[in-house]
Order: structure tokens, then sequence, then C-alpha cells
């Protein structure tokens, strides 16, 4: 945090959530954008997938590889990552990289590695049990004193019912 900022990358930025997301940090006095990620639209401008962020960011989609966001030398990861299970593949390694990841999926939700079977239909028990519990359910009204030093960060979701 060179700037006074903390520099922000969003991995998987080109969808609806992704967008909002940019949208909030680009307006954040705390944040700098320091990247943001697309398979598919890597090299384009990000305002022409949000054309609500022109004129707020001349910033382009950066390469979606973990080796590219360290390169990038951020201090935060927002992963905004459809479908749920993919997060998994990136949070360890940006985990033990130092950086703080805010996490947007379910991947990191739940406490019981056993219980993603059941409420998210996982074949197997969550493959990082270890991870799950460093994780902070990020909801300041319930978690605000573990938010403030929190390196893993898992964002409330769907508040449904499940069936």
């Amino acid at each position: 945090m060179a700037s006074g900022k903390y520099r922000a990358c969003v991995v998987g930025a080109s969808g609806v959530t992704g967008g909002e997301l940019l949208r909030l940090l680009l307006n954040h006095p705390g944040i700098e954008l320091a990247c943001a990620t697309s398979r598919e639209f890597k090299g384009e401008y990000i305002f022409r997938v949000h054309p609500n962020l022109r004129g707020r960011t001349n910033l382009t989609f950066s390469d979606s590889t973990i080796d590219a966001i360290l390169k990038k030398e951020v201090d935060v990861v927002f992963l905004a990552l459809p479908p749920h299970g993919q997060s998994i593949e990136w949070v360890p390694k940006l985990y033990e990289a130092g950086l703080t990841v805010i996490d947007l999926s379910a991947d990191f939700r739940l406490k019981d590695p056993n219980a993603y079977v059941e409420w998210y239909g996982w074949e197997k028990p969550h493959p990082y049990p270890d991870l799950l519990k460093k994780a902070v359910y990020g909801l300041p009204e319930l978690h605000r004193e573990e938010l403030r030093n929190a390196k893993l960060i898992a964002v409330p979701g769907c508040m449904q019912p499940q069936p």
C-alpha cells in the first residue's frame, strides 16, 4: 500500500457481478484499481464491456492467471468467478502469496467441509478445510472485529432458504 491506497485486482471482471464491483471500487477513495481480468475480453477496454464505466477508467482487461496477477503487485484480489467451485483453484495460491482475498462465490462461506456436499451439491467435501477455518464471513454486523485483519473473506451471497 505504497500510495496510501490498496491496490486491487478483480478476477472475473467482465460479468455482471464483476462490473458492479468495478464500479464500486473505482468510486472508493481507498482503492487503486490495478487490474481487472477476463479470459474472453483480454486486451479490451473495460468500458467496452461495461459502458457505464466510460470516462472512469482506461484500464484494459488483463490475463486471468495467478502469475499475471502476482506481477501486478496488488494488495487485495476480489474473486468474481462464476460458477461456484472455481475459487477453490485460486484462493490457496493467492492466500499463500500473502494477498488479501475477497471471494464473492460460496466456496469459502461454510466452516464445515462436509456441508458443501449437502448445500452446494459437491461430490466430495471441501478440499481445503484449513482455509475454511481461516475464512471470515464478510458480514460486519456479525464479524466486524474479525474482518479488520482478515486475509480471506467470504462474501455473503444468496440469502434464500435452500430446498
